[in-house]
C-alpha cells in the first residue's frame, strides 16, 4: 500500500471529513435500492468511530447537473446508513456554508453527519478552490474512501487534500488499492484475464497495459466479434465495431508476441431478436449466419474458459459473456462466475455489469475482492493515475 492511511494517523478527537460513495440506486418511491456501496465502507466508519473520532460524510449522487434537485437528496441514504450503523446520521441542510460548519464543529467523538449531496454545486465537478477551502472548514483530517469516485478530479476527491491534511486512505481505498495493485503490479502466475462487454475499443487501453504480465487472455461478450471479425470469421449481424478492426489485428499480434493464449469464442448462443422466448440456437466453428447475431459463449466456450480459470493464481474479470440481462443469454456469464468462485486464487472483479452478474450467479462471497468501482478500476489498471489516490499522501 503506496498511501498512508486512516490507520496511519492519530484521529482521537478529530473530526474527520470522509469523503465517501453513496451513489447508488434508488427505487421509483425514493428508498435505498442497493445498500453494497454503504456497507463496503462500514469498517473505515467503525473503526473511526471506534478511535474517538467524529464523522462528516460527503458524497454525490445522481446527475443534478449543479443545482438541487429533491429526487436526487441523500436524505433516504442517511436513512439507510442510520439502520446500518445504529447510530444517528442526521442530513445536513447543504454540503458547504455556516450552517454546515456550525452543525460540523458540534459533533461529538463517534457522531456521525452526512452532508446533502455534493452535485448539488457546479463547483464540485469544476474543482473549484473556494468550494474545496469550503468543505476542507468542515474536517480536521480528509480521508478518501471513495475508490468508485477517485479518477475524477473533483472538488471533495481531489481538490480538498490541498487545503486539509492529513490525508489519507480509508479502509475500503486500501482494500482497492492493494488487490488491484496485485492484479495491475505484481500478479502471481499463471495470470489469467477475463474480458467481456460490448466495445473492444472500451477495453483497448487495459488490454494493452496487462498483456505483458497475463498467461491467459480470455474474450466473451460483443467485444469478441470484432476480434472474430478481424480473423474473417463469420459473425452475421453481431454487434461490430468495423473502425477497430485493424486495432483487433494488432491486440492479436500482439498477444502472439508476448506469448499470450488468448482465447476467442469457439460456439456461440444466437438468436434473429432479443426476447425472452425467442428461438435460440448453438453454432461452432462454421461461423454465425446472416440474420442471426451471438448473444452468449456457447457451452464449449464456457467449458473452456472453466479449464483455463479454475487452476490459475491470479484472475481478473470485467464485463459479461452476453446479454445477462435476459435469460437465455446469461449462461455462459454463469459459468464464468462459478468458474471463480471455483478458483483457489485471487480473484478479483470489476464493473458495474460484472458485479451485477455476479449477484445473480450467487458466487460473490467466494470471490476474493469485488470493486466498488468500475471506471476508477479499469483506469487504474491501465495504468492511469487517479485523482483521488495521487492526492493523498505517500506512506
Amino acid at each position: 500500500m503506496p498511501k498512508k492511511t486512516l490507520r496511519d494517523v492519530a484521529v482521537q478527537g478529530k473530526r474527520l471529513f470522509v469523503r465517501v460513495d453513496f451513489n447508488v440506486p434508488l427505487t421509483p418511491e425514493g428508498e435505498v435500492a442497493d445498500d453494497t456501496r454503504l456497507r463496503a465502507t462500514l469498517p473505515t466508519l467503525t473503526y473511526a468511530r471506534e478511535q474517538g473520532a467524529s464523522l462528516v460524510l460527503a458524497s454525490h449522487l445522481g446527475r443534478p447537473k449543479g443545482k438541487p434537485e429533491p429526487s436526487l437528496s441523500l436524505r433516504p441514504v442517511a436513512a439507510r446508513l442510520e439502520r446500518l450503523l445504529g447510530v444517528p446520521v442526521p442530513l445536513a441542510p447543504d454540503c458547504v456554508g455556516p450552517q454546515v460548519e456550525r452543525l460540523a464543529q458540534g459533533l461529538r467523538p463517534g457522531e456521525v453527519l452526512l452532508l446533502e449531496n455534493l452535485r448539488f454545486h457546479p463547483e464540485e465537478e469544476a474543482n473549484d478552490a473556494a468550494f474545496a477551502q469550503a468543505l476542507a472548514r468542515l474536517g480536521e483530517v480528509y480521508v478518501n474512501d471513495a475508490f468508485g469516485a477517485a479518477h475524477r478530479a473533483h472538488a471533495s476527491t481531489a481538490g480538498i487534500a490541498a487545503y486539509l491534511r492529513p490525508a489519507v486512505a480509508g479502509l475500503l481505498m486500501e482494500k482497492e488499492l492493494t488487490y488491484l495493485g496485485k492484479v495491475r503490479d505484481h500478479p502471481e502466475p499463471p495470470f489469467v484475464v477475463v474480458l467481456g462487454g460490448a466495445k473492444v475499443s472500451d477495453k483497448i487501453p487495459l488490454i494493452s497495459n496487462l498483456l505483458p504480465k497475463v498467461s491467459s487472455l480470455l474474450i466473451g461478450g460483443a467485444m469478441a466479434y470484432t476480434l472474430l471479425l478481424a480473423q474473417g470469421y463469420a459473425v452475421g449481424d453481431s454487434l461490430v465495431e468495423p473502425p477497430y478492426l485493424e486495432t483487433a489485428r494488432q491486440v492479436l499480434a500482439q498477444a502472439a508476441r508476448y506469448h499470450v493464449q488468448l482465447v476467442l469464442p469457439r460456439d456461440h448462443v444466437i438468436a434473429q431478436q432479443v426476447a425472452e422466448d425467442t428461438e435460440t440456437r448453438v453454432v461452432a466453428n462454421a461461423g454465425i449466419p446472416a440474420g442471426w447475431r451471438g448473444l452468449d459463449i456457447g457451452p464449449q466456450t464456457a467449458q473452456q474458459f472453466r479449464e483455463v480459470i479454475v487452476p490459475a493464481r491470479t484472475v481478473f474479470w470485467n464485463g459479461p459473456m452476453g446479454l445477462f440481462e435476459v435469460a437465455p443469454f446469461r449462461q455462459g456469464t454463469l459459468a464464468v462466475a462459478q468458474a471463480m468462485a471455483a478458483c483457489q486464487g485471487t480473484t478479483v472483479v470489476g464493473g458495474g455489469d460484472t458485479v451485477a452478474a455476479l449477484e445473480l450467479s450467487g458466487c460473490r462471497e467466494a470471490i476474493t475482492h469485488v470493486s466498488t468501482g468500475g471506471g476508477a478500476a479499469l483506469e487504474f489498471l491501465e495504468g492511469k493515475a487517479l485523482p483521488g489516490v495521487a492526492c493523498l499522501e505517500d506512506r
